[in-house]
């Protein structure tokens, strides 16, 4: 076998030519703009597989693109978590909307509502929980009042009742219903006026802006008066709707007829089933006063028309709030109802009846307090659910969530209330969509 030239096997160029300077393509040349060095041109077209020029890279798997990793790896220089990898289908991937405060900017889940109260009250302690305690203040002392008389007097009312006549009795009876009513009264008006303020400090926490127990007032002030007329209305229609329920009974009553009796047992529930349902419906007003800069007629109106198809979904969620709030509260009350008879065992087992009112009077002072403050907590908690509601419903509806997002994009208005000047115009395309809905519209 003769020995050869070492280049003579070499193989040959696109053309069967060698290159000049007997040098392999990509050794001791320049390449060429857009290519890598030592690459040579991508395989012919037609020519089979297997078969590639001269330094030429081969494809990490058939059917690969050419010069393009393989599905799956990771390019060279890149660490696979330095970024997600690419959509297969092309599609862009899921961004999670902002949430710059309490909430996140879009329509809300229950979770988020219950998380977003919390935080309220957290955020804003000195607003939510001073109002909530000037709302319940009214009916703790009603119950320190109550208790403290009942304990002092109770002799002396035990000596009246054995010479007193039924028709005293009955005034009597009369009269301390007729106060318990006339303060409840005064407490659910204070309480629907201090709801609409309240609003304030969770709008605000949507975008991230702290509240103050002042500036709450600040704010809600130029509604005052409109939220006073709305919480004559609401307690107006709230005393007829139980007082003529009440007096049809009274005449069924009286009538003696057995058939007009009968007509109680399903009266009952259809009444209460009736409060409730308007109760429903019109929960929102309060914060359609404040936050729309409504009258009370237009917030009812208002109230009515957010709640529409929603009905169902904000009476559970009223009602897990309720339950929840009554739960703690009778856990907490528990230990308090316990300390008389504590007391009277442990400290003053042989006193005599003066310790024992004095005792007594302590003790419902004492409760008085603490359930104020309980109650304190439930009613700001309640009153944030409420708020939140209105803003998921009109992130539902109105598209508050967009204008919220513009707002907070721009910083327009950071000493106001989130929401305030911002209306729904009739439903129609949404701009650059094409698809039907409704367009926030700010004026």
């Amino acid at each position: 076998m003769s020995e050869q030239d070492p280049g003579a096997e070499r193989p040959q160029g696109s053309g069967g030519q060698q290159p000049a300077g007997g040098q392999p393509p990509g050794q001791g040349q320049q390449p060429q703009w857009g290519q890598q060095p030592g690459w040579g041109a991508p395989p012919a077209w037609g020519q089979p597989q297997g078969q590639q020029h001269w330094g030429s890279p081969r494809p990490p798997y058939p059917g690969s693109a050419y010069g393009q990793p393989a599905y799956g790896q990771t390019p060279y220089g890149h660490s696979a978590f330095s970024q997600p990898p690419a959509n297969p289908y092309g599609q862009p991937r899921y961004v999670a909307p902002p949430k710059p405060g309490i909430v996140p900017l879009r329509p809300l889940m229950f979770g988020e509502i219950l998380d977003g109260s919390f935080q309220t009250i957290r955020r804003n302690a000195k607003a939510m929980l001073g109002a909530s305690l000037i709302a319940q203040s009214f009916a703790a002392i009603l119950a320190a009042v109550i208790t403290a008389v009942t304990a002092t007097s109770i002799v002396s009312i035990e000596a009246w009742a054995e010479s007193a006549s039924p028709a005293d009795v009955a005034s009597l009876g009369l009269g301390f219903l007729a106060a318990v009513l006339l303060v409840s009264v005064l407490t659910m008006f204070i309480s629907a006026v201090l709801q609409g303020a309240m609003v304030v400090p969770v709008a605000r926490s949507i975008l991230n802006r702290p509240t103050g127990f002042r500036q709450m007032w600040v704010l809600a002030r130029s509604r005052a008066w409109a939220l006073i007329r709305l919480a004559a209305l609401m307690m107006l229609a709230g005393m007829l709707a139980l007082l003529l329920p009440a007096a049809l009974m009274v005449a069924m009553i009286a009538s003696g007829e057995r058939a007009g009796i009968f007509l109680l047992i399903p009266m009952i529930p259809a009444v209460f089933a009736l409060l409730l349902w308007i109760y429903i419906k019109l929960m929102v007003a309060p914060a359609a006063v404040v936050i729309e800069e409504l009258g009370a007629l237009d917030a009812l109106r208002r109230s009515w028309s957010l709640t529409r198809a929603n009905w169902w979904r904000i009476l559970g969620i009223t009602l897990v709030v309720g339950i929840m709030v009554g739960v703690i509260g009778q856990v907490v009350m528990i230990p308090v109802s316990l300390l008389p008879s504590m007391l009277s065992g442990f400290l003053s087992p042989h006193a005599g009846s003066e310790q024992e009112i004095t005792i007594a009077v302590a003790v419902g002072v004492a409760t008085a307090v603490v359930g104020a403050l309980v109650g304190a907590v439930g009613y700001a908690f309640q009153t944030s659910v409420m708020a939140l509601l209105y803003m998921d419903l009109r992130m539902r509806k109105d598209g508050l969530d967009i204008a919220l997002l513009r707002q907070l994009e721009t910083g327009a208005d950071p000493d106001g209330i989130p929401g305030r000047g911002i209306h729904a115009i009739r439903p129609g395309p949404v701009p650059g969509t094409g698809q039907p809905g409704v367009w926030p519209d700010v004026r």
